[in-house]
């Protein structure tokens, strides 16, 4: 029996902590549509996936020249997929975000130095309590530059011994971003109570910040 108890209590706290939600409120649901609805042609963008995407989209949103971040899915085949697909591994998508930025103020190469600055880039279909290929660690590129400020981030990173284990991130051209469902965007901002937030997204977010201080905006150090 106490064998079970365990168990249980186990369970609790795993699924507690895990990137996953279905709650959204109707003040929600209308601030995330005039988010996604934002006039964002004059910046540049770039794509990420680094595990739980309100924990990425939190940590890019810290960054100054950075003007929006919004949550979604790519890497995959299917078109149009759900949170309930993704989420639960039932398709080839991982959890990703768009970073909206303005290359006068921040250069693509930092961007790129916040993205393997902000995760362990060698635990494989993992990132910290979240797995599967869902959450797998992903740089897409849009063009030959790009491609090259990425790969030759990962050679400086690799000479430099930085990990003791092989970076497994993916380098892949970028296709298509599907926006996720609104209650996912700014996630950690609307539901600073959250189990997963307090105990994986904001100390994420803090372990950043205390790296690059000199990347952030101002008020969020």
């Amino acid at each position: 029996m106490r064998t079970v108890k365990i168990a249980f209590v186990l369970c609790t706290i795993l699924i507690s902590t895990s990137c996953s939600s279905k709650n959204k409120t109707k003040d929600e649901t209308k601030a995330n549509t005039e988010i996604l609805n934002q006039d964002l042609s004059s910046y540049e963008t770039a794509y990420f996936a680094s595990g739980c995407f309100w924990c990425v989209e939190a940590v890019f949103e810290s960054v100054k020249g950075v003007k929006e971040v919004v949550s979604g899915y790519a890497g995959g085949k299917e078109k149009n997929p759900t949170y309930e697909q993704v989420g639960s591994g039932n398709s080839t998508h991982a959890e990703a975000v768009v970073v909206y930025y303005n290359p006068k103020e921040v250069s693509y190469a930092s961007l790129v130095k916040v993205f393997f600055g902000s995760q362990d880039p060698t635990t494989l279909n993992r990132q910290g309590p979240d797995r599967g290929t869902q959450y797998r660690s992903i740089a897409f590129y849009k063009n030959k530059e790009e491609k090259k400020i990425i790969t030759d981030y990962i050679a400086k990173l690799t000479k430099e011994k930085v990990y003791s284990s092989k970076i497994v991130t993916e380098v892949t051209a970028f296709t298509t971003f599907y926006e996720a469902e609104d209650y996912h965007q700014d996630y950690e901002k609307k539901h600073p109570n959250n189990s997963y937030i307090k105990n994986v997204s904001v100390p994420r977010l803090n372990k950043f910040k205390s790296k690059f201080p000199e990347l952030l905006k101002k008020g969020t150090h």
